[in-house]
């Protein structure tokens, strides 16, 4: 039957099924199977799970001893923190992990796991957790994965991804069942008392002990029932982000709760709205670019702002006229860049004409749809230690054409989401929280200029028109600056409407992904923003990688 329902389906769409053919033929089989995914129906209902595939999903343990007298473990309930200093004698209270009730094996546990009403631990998962703290000395704070749902019905796996303070800001993704070590407990009530809910002792620890100590081990940990959980409530969450927020000092930083429950911080910006430059590359088309420049003039409410286009040899005479027509009311200057087409060298060129403190590149392929999407870019690219940002770009069918870039599929990257639609919140509110991505793409791409210049802007040399994009980003996130997506800044992007693929361009192709994977490649074995368990071959959150988990034990990332 199955089967069935594709040759219906494929009967019906026959030039969506010849396009996905003619992918699959030309080696992209991440396109493919993304196009193909978007055709029978892309959402996570793929990941669900019977109980005999939830019991595969629990095959593989990690191999190890029990724990030992300097890796007792302790389960508790966050309640208990809200309650007691548990590093002291109050400790002797915790259940112990083991079940042993021994009062001197309860008072020495090193390492705490934290449950919740409703979340109960998976067989096996407090060992788990003490021989991942064991080989990660530097790790106090870990979280896991879960199973939502029933044991004899439907369950889906809660695959998350490795910790990124601005999600974790946003969606509360990484609890409530979290394992800490009972020195890293004492060390932040110290000052403050007692913790009073998951986010609060995520933030503290991440304020005491940097972002690095808090680690994902990617392996199901906990199970609980979807009838029963609750979210964490919106409000509440809201104000433990408030408190942290001003014992930080960031008291100019403002919190939005969304209708859905994320959390949107806006962060301020200079009293003086600092200069950005508008730069959109184009070679004729001025049917494309025509829209582009409306847009950017008249759904753009960033005061301080200037447009330069990219000039590649641009020869039809109704281009050149509304060259001259630009130019002569001012909206933008007209930087030449003659020669083969090389997008990073012509955003270089004129990146070094730019007049302004933020540099916006956008393609010509694209339209803003809202006012305030520069303004949301902006406020993300001005922080200190934030790289590149970009924004969720949707296509003509309203679908996902760029919610971040991921590393790996396909050996190379893709865009995460893609074709889901534009409307959709993503896997765990990936496509409405402001998070850390691995990179985005250029076709919007908004830094600050001095970071964009220490760097030495896009890679022209060795990436003219493929990967300088996630080259730069790569490069920046190299230097100390985090890349973030910005769902909350929307664009339409007819992707690659203004490309030529012809042979040359294809030899150039080549030329391009060997030099990428030649200086990526330890980078495209796993993006730690994409689960290993989600299919490395899709980029869309909507299949199980075959063979996952495998057996043996994992390593804190």
């Amino acid at each position: 039957m199955r089967w069935g329902r594709a040759a219906a389906l494929l009967l019906r769409h026959r030039g969506e099924g010849l396009a996905i053919l003619r992918a699959r033929l030309a080696g992209k089989r991440v396109r493919a199977g993304q196009a193909a995914a978007a055709l029978f129906g892309l959402n996570h209902a793929g990941l669900l799970c019977g109980p005999a595939a939830q019991g595969r999903l629990l095959q593989a343990p990690a191999a190890g001893g029990a724990a030992g007298p300097r890796d007792t473990v302790a389960v508790l309930t966050l309640a208990d923190l809200a309650s007691a200093d548990l590093t002291s004698a109050d400790l002797a209270s915790a259940d112990l992990a083991q079940g042993r009730p021994s009062e001197a094996s309860r008072a020495g546990a090193e390492i705490l796991v934290l449950t919740a009403p409703g979340h109960a631990l998976l067989p096996g998962a407090p060992a788990i957790l003490a021989e991942a703290f064991a080989r990660s000395p530097a790790h106090q704070l870990a979280y896991g994965d879960a199973l939502l749902g029933s044991e004899t019905g439907l369950a889906m796996p809660l695959l998350r991804p490795a910790f990124d303070p601005d999600y974790a800001c946003a969606v509360a993704y990484c609890g409530p069942v979290l394992a800490l070590r009972a020195s890293a407990l004492a060390a932040v009530t110290e000052r403050e008392g007692p913790v009073t809910d998951a986010l609060d002792l995520i933030l503290r620890v991440a304020e005491r002990f940097g972002h690095g100590a808090i680690g994902h081990l990617p392996r199901l940990l906990s199970r609980s029932d979807a009838a029963s959980t609750g979210m964490p409530d919106p409000a509440a969450r809201a104000a433990t982000l408030r408190r942290a927020l001003d014992r930080r000092g960031d008291h100019a930083v403002t919190i939005q709760v969304e209708a859905d429950g994320v959390l949107t911080l806006a962060h301020p910006l200079p009293q003086a709205r600092p200069r950005v430059s508008l730069i959109v590359p184009t070679r004729d088309r001025v049917d494309l670019l025509r829209t582009c420049i409306t847009s950017l003039v008249g759904c753009t409410d960033w005061p301080e702002r200037e447009i330069l286009i990219c000039d590649n040899d641009s020869r039809a005479p109704e281009t050149l006229a509304y060259f001259r027509e630009l130019e002569a009311a001012g909206i933008a200057r007209i930087v030449s860049c003659p020669g083969p087409f090389d997008f990073a060298g012509m955003n270089n060129r004129a990146a070094a004409a730019a007049q302004g403190q933020v540099l916006a590149f956008i393609n010509n392929d694209v339209a803003a749809l809202h006012p305030d999407w520069l303004e949301r870019l902006v406020r993300e690219a001005l922080r200190p230690d934030v790289g590149a940002v970009g924004a969720k770009l949707i296509d003509g069918r309203g679908r996902i054409q760029h919610g971040g870039v991921l590393l790996g599929p396909g050996g190379l990257v893709t865009h995460a989401h893609r074709f889901f639609s534009g409307e959709a919140p993503g896997y765990l509110a990936g496509l409405r929280a402001t998070r850390a991505v691995a990179a985005v793409t250029a076709a919007c791409l908004v830094v600050e200029a001095h970071k964009f210049a220490a760097v030495g802007g896009f890679d022209a040399a060795a990436f003219a028109v493929d990967f300088n994009d996630v080259d730069l980003c790569l490069r920046l996130n190299a230097a100390g600056y985090r890349t973030l997506f910005v769902p909350g800044a929307v664009l339409r992007h007819d992707e690659a409407a203004s490309r030529r693929w012809t042979p040359a361009a294809q030899e150039r192709h080549r030329r391009e992904v060997a030099a990428f994977q030649d200086r990526w490649g330890p980078l495209l074995a796993q993006d730690p923003h994409y689960h290993p368990g989600f299919d490395p071959d899709l980029g869309t959150y909507a299949r199980l990688r075959p063979g996952w988990p495998e057996a043996g034990p994992v390593d804190l990332r």
